[in-house]
């Protein structure tokens, strides 16, 4: 199953599971920088960019995030894996699932234990490793690998996609600025009426897609753009380069206030920013530009068309091409 999850992230654009660099090059809030660049040393199977990109995925580096299942902090831990993995890593004399000067290194020290216990499963370490964190150990290695869930095959893929998402030595990291927003707009636009398809669309433009979205469409055949990759090949017509996927846009853009938005932003929908599923272009006036579905084209839709809209975002982190 990790060989699968493999195929789907190599097949949108990115190297699956390289941990990322050395050196801690992603965009993180300040106050967490230095623990993150600390504790993404902790063993050989971790680095600083895989650990900032773990932990966007599970709190958004909220660090009094707590999920409906009970998982809590800016590593998400459940009491019970808390009670076995928190670390006193501050030596105030607490293990503080709530303070991320024991959550960080802690998550680094899960991460690190997972690794250990799943050593011996078949496939990509570092996706089992990844897949441990959010499945357990366990299913892991009842499954010989990632398991089927669909959740966890989307954790994989997105941590992935976002560790390798850093911008490279030099790159300024600042948001798109106005003149780059309205570029994108303009070649998104261009695009209008270009057939959805399933993973299709690159830097370059449109392109056939992949197998299979969650109702089972294929866009092997379509050539054209899914939502994740018009946003992508509009900025990169303006020397920007995204991520590949709409929530590994998210976590390499900058949220904007209602007040402050301007057409070319970034309009996400999902419940949580690891449960991202779509991103459009804001137009302006309360309408994106967007490949909506399979069986759609390239199109002008309200914001409020899906009832999960979760955030207008500035690309931030991206790098120039």
């Amino acid at each position: 199953m990790a060989v699968v999850v493999a195929a789907l992230v190599q097949a949108a654009g990115d190297d699956p599971f390289s941990p990322g660099s050395a050196v801690l090059s992603l965009a993180v809030p300040a106050a967490y920088k230095d623990l993150i660049e600390e504790a993404g040393h902790a063993c050989p199977e971790i680095s600083p960019n895989l650990l900032a990109a773990l932990l966007q995925q599970e709190s958004g580096f909220n660090p009094n995030s707590k999920s409906p299942a009970g998982a809590e902090g800016i590593g998400q831990f459940m009491p019970s894996t808390w009670e076995k993995h928190g670390l006193d890593a501050n030596g105030d004399g607490q293990r503080n699932v709530w303070d991320p000067e024991d959550a960080i290194p802690s998550a680094a020290k899960y991460m690190c234990d997972s690794a250990r216990e799943v050593k011996n499963v078949p496939g990509d370490k570092t996706a089992n490793m990844l897949a441990a964190y959010n499945a357990g150990s366990d299913a892991v290695k009842r499954y010989g690998g990632v398991p089927p869930y669909k959740e966890t095959q989307n954790y994989v893929k997105v941590i992935a996609a976002t560790a390798n998402s850093a911008p490279p030595t030099g790159s300024s990291g600042t948001p798109a600025n106005s003149g780059q927003a309205s570029t994108a707009l303009a070649a998104a636009q261009k695009m209008l009426g270009t057939p959805y398809s399933w993973g299709g669309g690159s830097a370059s433009g449109p392109t056939k897609g992949t197998c299979c979205s969650p109702n089972g469409r294929s866009g092997a055949s379509i050539t054209g753009f899914d939502c994740s990759g018009l946003t992508l090949y509009a900025y990169a017509k303006a020397g920007i380069s995204l991520p590949r996927t709409a929530a590994a846009q998210y976590a390499a853009s900058e949220p904007v206030k209602p007040e402050d938005m301007r057409p070319g932003d970034l309009v996400f929908y999902g419940s949580s920013a690891s449960s991202i599923h779509h991103v459009g272009l804001y137009v302006g006036g309360g309408w994106i530009i967007n490949a909506p579905r399979p069986g759609t084209e390239v199109r002008y839709d309200p914001m409020d068309m899906m009832s999960d809209l979760f955030a207008v975002a500035r690309p931030t982190h991206a790098k120039e091409i």
